[in-house]
């Protein structure tokens, strides 16, 4: 089978982890794909798509660029003729399905139209975090979103989602119940799994607390680090703050290393995150909306014992024991409560740990997820070919 893929390679964000692992999966299990993304046209629109792996037959994979004039890791505007492209582009590739991973662009609106012309089958995944409910400005902002994509995606043929929450949201709001489909984001247990780190070694410290995700509004990570400074943690502990963002500038003066707190910032290779994952006692997200955390269930899966709050799908995620679930409102309250808990009894954080990783090997590896996406393909073809 030809899987169209629309997505993102760049700016890093969990738009593009998911794109990655999912398209590489796919090569593996001996799908074609043709990855078609923003970037300003270079060359042929034939070039081969490229990976840090090295083990697919990438003779079943190219690249196809699209033009735009903006992009960030939440949005993307395209130039006026992407649409254009797009269509010629479909027209010559022929693919059996397109599954896009929405960017939050204006062509997300155009793709029902172009597919339904071409009689392509089109499988939308929709990322925008969102919140269960309406508790702040960010979270009503979300709502709106959703409102907004709510009409367009009930002509996509299905709407994947990571949660029943997501889903009866989009419901509710028009999306006919059965065009939209959960399927949780995944992981690699394999890759992302225990092991040996000498990162707290280097360090000299006893625990290491770690952040890993973008620093901006939405993540919240300002009630991380005041209750990160008000618990004093002492020197034997340290907070590592993994990422970049619009708001780091404005928070790292005054949240520094006298903190014990250090800035790596975005971090590229992804061993090193494995290492940095592995070598952390607790994993904490703050954030006020989310979709489903890819860095949480890495996290999960490297066996770290994880607090997030209940926004989005995170909630879902760590209930009934796999980890600790904070509220959305009074994040660092509680967090002064919980950090010098954490800090104090390492056995707690073991059985966290091993409580999370089990919890991804039930219901969030990527070969699951991979798995459900391989027969959600094949039911909308068959549907397909019996309709034609």
């Amino acid at each position: 089978m030809h899987i169209a893929w629309l997505g993102k390679k760049s700016p890093f964000c969990g738009n593009v982890t998911y794109g990655q692992e999912i398209t590489n999966a796919l090569l593996d299990r001996g799908y074609r794909v043709s990855f078609l993304h923003f970037s300003q046209p270079q060359g042929s629109y034939e070039n081969h798509w490229k990976y840090q792996k090295n083990h697919h037959d990438w003779s079943n994979c190219h690249e196809i660029p699209l033009p735009f004039i903006y992009k960030s890791q939440i949005y993307t505007i395209p130039t006026l003729k992407s649409s254009k492209v797009l269509l010629r582009s479909l027209r010559q590739l022929k693919p059996d399905l397109v599954h896009a991973s929405l960017t939050l662009s204006p062509l997300d609106f155009l793709l029902p139209e172009i597919c339904e012309e071409l009689n392509i089958p089109l499988v939308a995944t929709f990322h925008p975090p969102f919140d269960s409910k309406i508790r702040n400005i960010k979270s009503s902002t979300q709502y709106l979103t959703y409102q907004l994509y709510a009409p367009f995606l009930a002509r996509y043929d299905r709407v994947i989602v990571f949660s029943e929450i997501q889903r009866d949201l989009l419901i509710k709001l028009g999306v006919p119940g059965d065009r939209v489909v959960v399927i949780p984001n995944g992981v690699d247990e394999h890759k992302y799994s225990p092991g040996y780190s000498n990162l707290k070694y280097q360090l000299k410290i006893k625990r290491l607390f770690v952040y890993q995700g973008r620093i901006s509004t939405e993540k919240n990570i300002e009630a991380l680090l005041k209750a990160w400074k008000l618990s004093d943690m002492g020197d034997d502990c340290q907070l590592l703050m993994v990422g970049d963002g619009p708001i780091r500038s404005s928070l790292q003066p005054n949240y520094g290393k006298e903190h014990n707190i250090i800035w790596l910032g975005f971090v590229a290779d992804e061993q090193q995150r494995i290492d940095i994952l592995r070598a952390a006692d607790v994993f904490i997200l703050p954030s006020l909306v989310e979709g489903l955390s890819i860095s949480l269930l890495e996290a999960m899966s490297c066996g770290v014992a994880c607090l997030a709050t209940d926004a989005g799908a995170d909630g879902e995620v760590l209930a009934n024991g796999a980890g600790v679930v904070l509220d959305t409102q009074g994040v660092t309250a509680q967090l002064k409560i919980l950090l010098p808990l954490f800090r104090n009894h390492p056995e707690m954080t073991n059985l966290l740990g091993n409580k999370a990783r089990q919890r991804v090997l039930e219901r969030y590896t990527l070969h699951h997820n991979i798995t459900k996406l391989e027969r959600l393909y094949l039911e909308i073809a068959n549907k397909e070919f019996i309709s034609a």
